[in-house]
């Protein structure tokens, strides 16, 4: 039995308040419900199907400091720390508001209030929150159940992945299923390990499926240019721009934009990206008209964000509106079932007759793939040009002969640029690919999926600096 839907919470003392915000969300759909005071709305919350509180800011007679409404939001974010707090204030309390904000609060809403962009609020919250509750519940499901969830499908589209190790299947399972829901998806892990894969598998199985899936490498975007190429331009807004310019934004529109390299985006594109998500509207740049945004936003990251947060180099705010929804990839030396499979697929697919040699799947599975799948993807290109006969070897691949009763590659989670947070173990396992590429930049960067210009602003944030480049 599927569980009932979740409320919207208003915690409101004053009843004709409280009764019309009540019959607008009624005549809107919106379950809602009523607490008159902190007291009930944290027994309410603590129940579990409240999806979003829509708070007042004060409670008792006479008021108007807005600090009953500061003291409850921090007892609900106790409670329930990813609760989104919608506030609810009056011209005396709206600097408490702010700093409310400021420190975590979704929104505020002056009195009185814009219905049109309170209910689209509260709607857009409840099904971020529904979203995340149907992905909990999914978690441990299968591929044909999620499948079967969506009308009219029998079989989901998996954009020709390939794969046998029951990470992967979890994960692809989770993929389908949030699909459905139009929110905003974060895809972790390390570079090259098929973080685009999921979010084209994630895009084919939503109800955008055949329309626009624009990407964009953050990552590789000077910050003087990255306004111009999310939002577009008008013509004569910078040198150079003899005409009008379309953005990422508008190129997606109907559709999903992928934004890779999230991590690496300036704290001022931050604020830029979380205005769209907040009012759904931007401006070209150079122009002051107003456009709707309506794209799937899927975003991905091998940084730990939440190291990021702490080191004051990303947003919170932010890091709370794109992680509706997280799907971390695992790096391939954590699924090692999944070489030879992504392997024989590849060659199957490069238009030559070639095959692995019993010895080059051995060097394959032995290997700890720095780089991941590009990695994988890279070395049989380079043993498909090279190797003269059908059958490659270890050396067309460019790696050790391993003896048969070598292990396979074990995971070294701290060599990991994710898994373990810390620059530390991100430079160890940039250096280590470096390494592998015989110090060319170029191929590194190739590699990871990186621009050369942003693979050297890596480089230089973890202190890898031409000296200490490791050559083999």
């Amino acid at each position: 039995m599927p569980p009932s839907p979740l409320v919207c919470l208003i915690v409101e003392d004053q009843d004709p308040v409280a009764q019309a915000l009540e019959v607008l969300f009624s005549l809107h759909d919106v379950p809602a419900a009523v607490a008159v005071d902190a007291a009930a709305a944290l027994e309410r919350v603590r129940s579990g199907d409240v999806g979003v509180v829509l708070q007042d800011m004060n409670f008792a007679p006479g008021e108007t400091s807005g600090d009953e409404g500061a003291a409850l939001f921090h007892a609900i974010r106790s409670v329930d720390p990813v609760m989104p707090v919608l506030l609810m204030t009056a011209f005396t309390s709206l600097e408490r508001a702010v700093s409310l904000v400021k420190a975590g609060a979704t929104d505020y809403f002056g009195k009185p209030w814009d219905d049109a962009r309170l209910v689209a609020s509260v709607r857009e919250l409840l099904a971020m929150r529904e979203a995340r509750r149907s992905s909990d519940r999914s978690a441990n499901g299968s591929i044909e159940s999620a499948a079967r969830s969506r009308p009219g499908a029998s079989q989901p589209d998996l954009c020709g992945l390939v794969f046998q190790s029951g990470a992967i299947a979890r994960l692809v399972d989770l993929a389908v299923h949030v699909a459905a829901a139009d929110v905003p998806v974060l895809i972790t892990g390390p570079n090259g390990s098929g973080k685009e894969k999921i979010a084209r598998i994630i895009q084919a199985n939503s109800t955008r499926a055949g329309r626009a899936f624009v990407t964009v490498n953050v990552g590789a975007l000077p910050d003087t240019l990255l306004e111009a190429e999310l939002f577009g331009a008008e013509a004569g807004a910078f040198t150079g721009a003899q005409r009008r310019r379309v953005g990422r934004f508008e190129a997606a529109h109907g559709g999903t934009l992928f934004l890779d390299e999230i991590g690496t985006l300036s704290l001022p594109g931050q604020a830029k990206l979380l205005r769209v998500l907040q009012t759904g509207e931007y401006e070209r740049l150079g122009s002051s008209i107003s456009l709707h945004s309506d794209v799937r936003l899927l975003c991905a990251t091998n940084v730990h964000l939440p190291t990021a947060i702490a080191a004051g180099q990303f947003r919170e705010d932010l890091y709370f509106r794109l992680n509706v929804i997280e799907l971390a990839v695992p790096p391939l030396r954590d699924r090692p079932d999944d070489i030879l499979p992504i392997a024989r697929q590849m060659l199957s697919g490069q238009g030559r007759t070639r095959t692995l040699g019993a010895a080059a799947e051995r060097a394959l599975l032995a290997h700890a793939w720095p780089g991941n799948v590009r990695e994988l993807e890279n070395r049989l290109q380079r043993a498909s040009l090279v190797a003269p006969g059908e059958e490659i070897s270890p050396g067309d691949l460019g790696l050790a002969t391993a003896h048969a009763s070598s292990p396979l590659v074990q995971p070294r989670p701290e060599s990991g640029p994710y898994r373990v947070p810390g620059a530390g173990a991100e430079r160890d396992a940039l250096e280590e690919v470096l390494r592998v590429h015989g110090g060319s930049v170029s191929r590194a960067a190739e590699a990871l999926g990186l621009s050369r210009q942003a693979l050297y602003r890596r480089m230089e944030r973890l202190g890898v600096s031409l000296e200490r480049r490791p050559r083999s």
